[in-house]
């Protein structure tokens, strides 16, 4: 069983202090894959001080070359890729062909777009025309201490890093201790790129225990955190002694509105997207709102989609699904499919129990409610598992009344061929991002919530600027 109990910590890797052993469990076996350490205070205060220490040469360093070191890190990610792959595959249960593509392959994309987005943006400007002696300073915040789960691991630590990094932040990362070993080897390749000493930092722990101390230390000026909106606030409270800054991204709920002309691939598209990552995603489309013409049609197409899902080890390379990431996320999921039977709602796919076939690993049989109504805890709750709830509507008015009746307002759908009402749409839905007619957002565009979704945003010069501070400054000199 692989061995990786050390931390990454100003520049070397070092025995933890007082740590505990954590076994890393691959899901598709229920077996122990891994051994990590769980690092506790004096762990974590190591961590923070090294980058503490570092900070004021990070910031002085010209942007210009913290932008050279991420494009080398770049380099040497690529060679690593199918380490990371494994790794994302074995720990988190992403399939090797997704691992490969999707899991591994949103770390470039995030990293190449800050370099794009550093590149032309003015750390160093004057307040208007009208006001050249008046100057905008854009330093970084300080010490960030970054959070990040389990569920899309390389997307969210290059998320937070890349950014932070060039901003010039010093760092200390915590991966989630679910799925920890990409981040190791992405410490590997911090290493290798030849960032300086205590710049970025890495510790594994528990959110209970390193995740408090990091939110809660004097010294670490930012918290940049993804995962659960319970978790989200726990951490906000913990902060708010030290009036540090708080980035969240947390849950969602989305909803896919599809109107009765959408095109014909909406069904398909929405109840594929649902199903991607074993449904493990934030920004998942899980109420997909149909209007009432297309209704009973649409509840047959993605009861009949949804059983072509496969499900398969993630070892395996295909097409398929893999299993959920642990025992506690199984068991929720299973309590809460068999709530949505409880409460009524209509079950046309999959349901309770593992797919037909399995005996062993956290396998979620693909599933599809219809005839859901917005109260019932399937549509209320972020399941984060392969099941989708399917709810009527009338008119345009209704789709945007149930659309909105969520705490959550991370992503948003929409399907409708006239151009009047996709705009109409996107103006009316609470989120922070609204996707239409099957459109990806483009490079660099900025990722994020309101309300219980999280505030902050990541990916672009968004991104870098979540990690700096402002300064305004008067009677700069002309030189």
């Amino acid at each position: 069983m692989l061995e990786k109990r050390d931390f990454y910590i100003n520049g070397q890797w070092v025995a933890p202090q007082d740590g505990t052993d954590h076994h890393v469990i691959d899901p598709s076996t229920e077996e122990p894959t891994a051994v990590i350490s769980l690092g506790g205070t004096k762990d974590a205060e190591a961590a923070i001080a090294a980058a503490k220490a570092a900070f004021p040469a990070w910031m002085a360093t010209p942007v210009e070359d913290r932008i050279a070191l991420v494009d080398k890190l770049i380099d040497i990610y690529n060679t690593r890729a199918e380490d990371l792959a494994q790794a994302m595959s074995t720990e988190m249960g992403a399939p090797l062909d997704m691992a490969r593509s999707q899991q591994v392959g949103a770390g470039t994309w995030h990293l190449k777009n800050f370099i794009r987005a550093a590149k032309s943006f003015d750390f160093n400007r004057p307040l208007s025309d009208r006001a050249s002696n008046d100057r905008i300073i854009y330093e970084p915040v300080g010490v960030a201490a970054l959070i990040t789960p389990w569920n899309w691991p390389m997307n969210q630590v290059t998320l937070k890093v890349g950014a932070a990094a060039i901003a010039g932040c010093t760092m200390v990362l915590k991966p989630s201790e679910e799925s920890p070993l990409n981040a190791i080897i992405f410490a590997e390749m911090m290493d290798a790129a030849g960032f300086p000493p205590g710049v970025f930092n890495l510790i594994n722990g528990d959110g209970p225990g390193v995740g408090t101390v990091l939110s809660g230390h004097p010294d670490v000026d930012m918290v940049s955190f993804t995962g659960s909106s319970r978790a989200g606030r726990l951490i906000s409270k913990n902060a708010a002694d030290t009036l540090k800054r708080v980035h969240l991204e947390l849950g969602g709920k989305g909803a896919n509105v599809i109107f009765d002309d959408a095109d014909e691939k909406a069904v398909k598209r929405g109840v594929l997207h649902m199903m991607n990552n074993t449904g493990q995603s934030c920004n998942a489309p899980s109420r997909m709102l149909v209007q009432r013409s297309k209704y009973d049609a649409a509840v047959e197409e993605a009861a009949a989609i949804a059983g072509k899902v496969t499900v398969g080890p993630a070892s395996e390379e295909g097409h398929h699904i893999g299993p959920v990431v642990n025992e506690v996320q199984w068991t929720k999921i299973q309590d809460l499919i068999q709530k949505g039977i409880d409460e009524g709602a209509r079950l046309v796919a999959g349901g309770t129990g593992r797919p037909d076939g399995f005996n062993k690993g956290y396998y979620v049989r693909p599933t599809v409610f219809a005839d859901v109504t917005n109260d019932m805890t399937i549509a209320r709750e972020e399941i984060f598992g392969p099941v989708l709830s399917i709810i009527p509507f009338e008119t345009e008015e209704d789709a945007i009344e149930i659309a909105n009746d969520t705490p959550y307002g991370l992503t948003n759908y929409v399907q409708t061929q006239d151009g009047s009402r996709l705009n109409r749409m996107a103006q009316a839905l609470r989120s922070g991002m609204v996707e239409m007619n099957g459109t990806s957002r483009a490079a660099g565009s900025p990722f994020g919530g309101m309300k219980q979704s999280g505030n902050g945003r990541e990916g672009g010069i968004w991104g870098i600027e979540d990690f700096l501070e402002v300064k305004a400054v008067s009677g700069w000199a002309a030189e």
